[in-house]
């Protein structure tokens, strides 16, 4: 079993629950990378976000939320027993045994997707006999409406799932349209932070004086941080992403907001902290 890392912000429990953490080559996440500058920064990205070999480590996970007598799970991995692009899958993980460490599967109130990608709806449903079914029967599934009208037209996007992560749900009945500033409860919601999809979401919580927020996609790596421009390939608007992330870090750097990032590795939160004209993260 993976080592389970929960964060207290306020009243409110964030726990991350691990499918998979793996290392790949710079190039291969951010496409317009820049050798030099990254190696600038390998100082604070190892040993968590970086390898000695100097390839960059990205985790997959879904992240629990507890507030106000209410369970969300944000974003659900890639899921089992279903055709992946890349060549990744189909996977067979431990992860929802997991997860039901933290909380049974029945007893999720939400179900919140920051975006449709592959790798954030695979745990929505899973395989019983032939079908795919709702993995979470008790739980209201939020998806962004402003995403989901985008890709419900006519996608050639291999990272988007709606065969398997997303129709069953709404065939069930289970999912609801939200705008891209819903609130959850009053101590979290969702800010949009589009680009990286067109209708992406971020996770805000705010309880009892502390703070925090779940980056989604608007950041895969650390680095993208310290370096706004260096976008992810499957950005879907590239230059939009770059000024969500610029935006971000003017929000969020120097103040006392932790960041829980999606697919951030090793530790996964940290605090922005600006260094001249750049920055970076600082774990606790």
């Amino acid at each position: 079993m993976a080592e389970m890392k929960s964060w207290q912000i306020g009243d409110v429990k964030v726990t991350r629950v691990l499918e998979q953490e793996a290392p790949l080559p710079p190039e291969g996440l951010i496409g317009n990378i820049d050798a030099d500058r990254l190696a600038e920064h390998e100082s604070w990205l190892k040993p968590h976000f970086m390898n000695d070999e100097g390839q960059i480590v990205l985790s997959i996970h879904a992240l629990v939320v507890e507030s106000r007598g209410k369970t969300i799970v944000v974003d659900t991995c890639m899921g089992n027993d279903r055709p992946l692009p890349m060549d990744i899958g189909p996977l067979q993980t431990n992860f929802l045994s997991e997860l039901e460490t933290v909380v049974q599967r029945e007893q999720v109130d939400y179900v919140l997707c920051t975006h449709l990608h592959f790798d954030h709806v695979g745990w929505n449903t899973m395989k019983v006999g032939d079908e795919f079914v709702p993995t979470f029967p008790n739980a209201k599934y939020l998806f962004g409406r402003e995403e989901y009208e985008y890709w419900s037209g006519d996608t050639d996007d291999v990272n988007i799932d709606l065969q398997y992560g997303v129709t069953p749900v709404v065939e069930a009945g289970l999912h609801e349209l939200v705008p891209s500033d819903h609130s959850i409860t009053d101590e979290v919601s969702l800010e949009p932070t589009p680009g990286h999809t067109p209708g992406h979401v971020s996770v805000t919580i705010e309880s009892a004086g502390k703070r925090a927020v779940i980056t989604g996609d608007l950041v895969h790596h650390p680095v993208q941080l310290a370096e706004p421009t260096w976008g992810s390939h499957p950005d879907a608007q590239p230059e939009r992403a770059a000024e969500t992330r610029r935006d971000f870090v003017a929000r969020y750097g120097d103040t006392d907001v932790l960041v829980i990032g999606t697919h951030f590795a090793g530790p996964t939160a940290g605090r922005i902290v600006k260094v001249g004209d750049s920055c970076r993260i600082e774990c606790d």
